[in-house]
């Protein structure tokens, strides 16, 4: 039962209310393992589902700066990604599989999305 998630967490990972999986449950799109009358989704399904929804651009980001990967520094967990953009340079921290999954290198286009809760202030 390791790697079964509860109805609620798969909805809430996904940012859908419980009604919309039983809903694609009803509809096929997506099929739940029952015990003791509870619904359950296995990791790998929850991972497709994720996967096919983060290709929707979703996003409510509005900055988006494309120019040219510069460096990309991987450790155990984690990824540093260095992008050249016009006359500024953009460090994003990311984990290492998703710096992995996108096959970064330098001199690749990419973008960086931002979207931020915090500023950081800092001195001249």
């Amino acid at each position: 039962m390791d790697d079964l998630i509860r109805i609620g967490a798969a909805a809430s990972a996904l940012g859908l209310s419980v009604d919309t999986l039983r809903r694609w449950e009803r509809d096929g799109r997506v099929s739940f393992e029952r015990r003791s009358g509870q619904r359950f989704l296995s990791a790998p399904e929850l991972t497709r589902l994720l996967a096919e929804r983060a290709g929707t651009g979703r996003s409510s980001a509005r900055n988006r700066l494309t120019g040219t990967v510069i460096a990309v520094k991987r450790d155990g967990i984690m990824a540093q990604v260095e992008i050249a953009c016009d006359n500024h340079r953009i460090v994003s921290l990311m984990s290492r599989e998703g710096a992995d999954q996108l096959g970064l290198k330098p001199g690749d286009t990419a973008t960086a999305v931002i979207k931020a809760t915090t500023v950081v202030v800092e001195r001249p």
